[in-house]
């Protein structure tokens, strides 16, 4: 059932017509979104069913865990708005958008929310979100007046404010976020067989990640501010988190005899796979994002240590994403992924072998391995049940085969460093996203 007397910002009425369409679009499997991935819990098609303007019925095929909240990740348009996607309900609308430098909001005259004493929401009339690529150029602005909220600060640049201006940085401790790389398992990929066989062998991915140094990228490269991470939930997600894993030692030792068991052997320094081939892979990286270099950088220096030459290359960030998603034409990447809901419903779209986004071997006409078989399955049962408990359950067992499998070597959980000027008043920084202006309908300025 929908508030009666809302309207888009444009001033079109809102009605269940809007609701059923855009559900349409949301499971149009054309549309691969992985917002709808959320939604598929079974097979089958979604039904919806207008009642009256302000009631419609949608009827999955499946139980949905959380319906309710991933609802929220879905933002209502108009069927019949001449401005179509560019008319909203929330706080702010779009009003200009240029490419790769800023993006302009103003306010919702139709917005429907008030605060408590009955003033209109949102308080600020418009918001203007900055694509900065150069940190030193962002700093410099905050410092100048010229940026208000900083949502994800380096750690150097936090150390460096907050040994000036404390009051002015947050650390909200360890984030939902992961930094991770993954090695090509895609059967079509422009590699030799023999990498292949390496990249697909649960022991060689596990003695990777035994051979890398968590602790060392952590205090080096975030000087501190980032954690050890454990596995695809980061620990600061208290409910699904699976306290029952235990970190993995850094240990190159164990690494080299788990690979020599498998039979690879070290002749003058290199590591070589029972054929002879010697252990050499590039791991690629977005250029420019000096973290992940520092921490590819470090990582090759790590795998020396039983002979593995890794090779470290940096792509601008639209050639990597065309390797990784199109080309397949790369052997390990290190990227991180941006976790933005607490429910694993908002991983579906990572772990379904069927996903675009299950990124060391995306969209899989059928599971390729009896442990993506049984991923894909614990994921639509958790998806799929009312019961809190069963649920945690099996989403406890996929955090135990992705770290049996490892398919991600997860390396770090970034903590949630943050600036917010001293004239933004309301701002309550967390770790979800965006951290800063979470609740920007009540963010005032003085």
């Amino acid at each position: 059932r929908l508030r009666s007397g809302l309207s888009f910002s444009d001033g079109t009425p809102l009605s269940a017509a809007d609701v059923a369409y855009t559900v349409k679009q949301l499971m149009d499997p054309a549309m691969h979104s992985p917002t709808g991935d959320a939604f598929r819990s079974g097979p089958g098609d979604v039904e919806t069913k207008i009642i009256s303007p302000t009631q419609i019925s949608i009827t999955f095929p499946a139980p949905v865990a959380g319906l309710d909240r991933q609802f929220d990740q879905v933002a209502i348009m108009s069927e019949h708005s001449p401005k179509k996607e560019m008319a909203v309900l929330g706080p702010f609308m779009v009003a200009d958008y240029k490419a790769g430098a800023t993006l302009l909001l103003k306010r919702n005259p139709n917005y429907w929310k008030s605060d408590a004493q009955g003033r209109k929401l949102p308080y600020l009339d418009s918001v203007r979100l900055d694509i900065q690529p150069n940190r030193d150029v962002e700093m410099l602005r905050f410092k100048r007046g010229e940026i208000d909220l900083i949502n994800s600060l380096d750690s150097e640049y936090f150390d460096k404010l907050a040994t000036t201006n404390p009051q002015l940085v947050h650390d909200a401790g360890r984030s939902l976020d992961s930094e991770q790389m993954w090695f090509n398992e895609v059967s079509k990929a422009p590699l030799p067989d023999f990498k292949k066989n390496w990249f697909r062998s649960a022991t060689f991915r596990r003695a990777i990640s035994e051979a890398i140094n968590r602790a060392d990228l952590a205090r080096v490269v975030f000087r501190g501010h980032a954690q050890a991470a454990l596995g695809p939930v980061s620990p600061a997600n208290k409910f699904w988190f699976n306290a029952k894993l235990k970190p993995g030692a850094y240990s190159p030792d164990i690494a080299f005899k788990a690979l020599q068991a498998e039979g690879f052997r070290l002749e003058n320094g290199i590591l070589k796979d029972k054929a002879g081939n010697a252990v050499v892979f590039s791991i690629i990286t977005n250029a420019g994002n000096k973290y992940r270099e520092r921490m590819a950088t470090m990582i090759q220096e790590d795998l020396h240590k039983i002979g593995i030459q890794v090779n470290v290359v940096t792509l601008d960030f639209p050639s990597l994403i065309e390797r990784m998603t199109q080309t397949f034409d790369y052997e390990a990447i290190l990227l991180g992924l941006t976790n933005i809901e607490l429910d694993p419903n908002g991983q579906m779209n990572v772990w379904l072998s069927s996903s675009e986004n299950h990124q060391w071997n995306p969209s899989e006409k059928a599971p390729e391995t009896e442990w993506e078989a049984e991923i894909d399955r614990l994921m639509r049962a958790q998806a799929s049940s009312a019961d809190p408990k069963k649920r945690k359950e099996s989403f406890d067992r996929v955090q135990e085969i992705a770290l049996e499998q490892a398919p991600f070597i997860y390396l770090v959980n970034r903590n949630a460093l943050s600036a917010v000027a001293a004239n933004v008043q309301g701002a309550s920084p967390v770790i979800l996203v965006p951290q800063t202006y979470w609740n920007v309908e009540r963010l005032s300025v003085k």
